[in-house]
C-alpha cells in the first residue's frame, strides 16, 4: 500500500480545515457587532412576558430599543414604575412615570341577557366559533365565551363569568395580550383613571340590538345628552365616553335604560 497516497490527500484536508478556522475566527473578530452591556441589563429587569404592550417586538427588541435612545424607559406597564426605575438606574437618566392601564370588557351578554342560536359543536376556542356564521349568540359584536383571552393571561386577571369575560382589576396590568386574542375586539386596554365605559360593541340599531341582548346600547342618546361635561357621544347607534373630559360623576350610568355603562 502507498502511504503516500494516503497522507497527501489528509494532509490537504487538514491544511484546509486549518485555514477555514483561522479564516472564521478572523472574520468573527473582524466583524463583530459591538453590543453595549447595558442591553443586557435592561433586559434582565424586564417581566419577559413579551406581550407589546410597549409597542415593540418583545422585550429584548424594547431593551435594545431604549439603550439605542429610541424609546422612552416608561413603556412596559407590566413592569410598573419599579421596572422604569431599574432601567434609570442602568441608563443613569430621569424616566418618567408609567401611566398604568387596565383591561376593560366592553359587553355584558351575560346567559341571562343574550340566547344562543346554535348548537355549536366545533372547537372550543372564540376564533374558531366567530369563524362559523360570526358565533353561537344571538349578537354577534359580544363575547364569545370560550376564554381564548383567559389562556393567555400571565396575570390570572381574566375568566369567564356566566358567559363573559371578567376582568380582575387587581390583578391586571394592561399588558393587552386578551385584547389580542378576542376576536370580536371586546376587550380595551385603557388608562387605569378611565373607570366609565360603555359595555357594549353593538353598532347595530337600538329596536334590533334588544332584541338580541337586553344589556345592549340602543344609542337612544339618554347618556349624552346628561353629561355635564360632553364626555359622552353617540356615533353609530353606539355610546363612546371620552376619558379625558370624564370625571366620573355617574350621571350617564344612572339615565342609561339599559345599563349599559360600567
Amino acid at each position: 500500500m502507498d502511504i503516500q497516497a494516503i497522507l497527501t490527500p489528509v494532509l490537504i484536508v487538514a491544511v484546509i480545515g486549518l485555514l477555514a478556522g483561522l479564516m472564521l475566527s478572523f472574520a468573527s473578530k473582524f466583524f463583530a457587532v459591538q453590543v453595549d452591556e447595558r442591553v443586557g441589563a435592561v433586559r434582565e429587569v424586564l417581566p419577559g412576558a413579551n406581550c407589546g404592550s410597549c409597542g415593540y417586538a418583545g422585550c429584548d427588541d424594547y431593551a435594545a430599543k431604549v439603550v439605542a435612545g429610541e424609546a422612552p424607559g416608561n413603556l412596559c406597564t407590566p413592569g410598573g414604575p419599579a421596572v422604569a426605575g431599574k432601567i434609570g438606574g442602568i441608563l443613569g437618566t430621569e424616566v418618567g412615570a408609567v401611566e398604568e392601564k387596565k383591561a376593560q370588557v366592553r359587553c355584558r351578554g351575560h346567559l341571562a341577557t343574550t340566547r344562543y342560536i346554535m348548537d355549536y359543536m366545533g372547537p372550543q376556542t372564540c376564533v374558531a366559533c366567530n369563524s362559523l356564521y360570526q358565533g353561537r349568540r344571538s349578537c354577534s359584536h359580544g363575547c364569545l365565551g370560550f376564554g381564548d383571552c383567559v389562556k393567555v393571561c400571565a396575570y390570572d386577571a381574566i375568566h369567564i363569568v356566566d358567559g363573559v369575560a371578567v376582568v380582575d382589576q387587581e390583578k391586571c396590568v394592561g399588558c393587552g395580550q386578551c385584547a389580542r386574542e378576542c376576536p370580536n375586539d371586546i376587550i380595551q386596554i385603557a388608562p387605569a383613571h378611565a373607570d366609565v365605559f360603555v359595555a357594549c360593541r353593538s353598532t347595530d340599531k337600538g329596536a334590533y340590538t334588544r332584541k338580541l341582548c337586553s344589556n345592549g346600547c340602543i344609542g337612544c342618546m339618554k347618556c349624552q345628552k346628561t353629561c355635564p361635561n360632553g364626555a359622552i357621544t353617540v356615533q353609530q347607534n353606539l355610546a363612546y365616553v371620552d376619558p379625558e373630559k370624564c370625571t366620573s360623576c355617574g350621571a350617564c350610568r344612572e339615565v342609561c335604560p339599559v345599563g349599559a355603562i360600567q
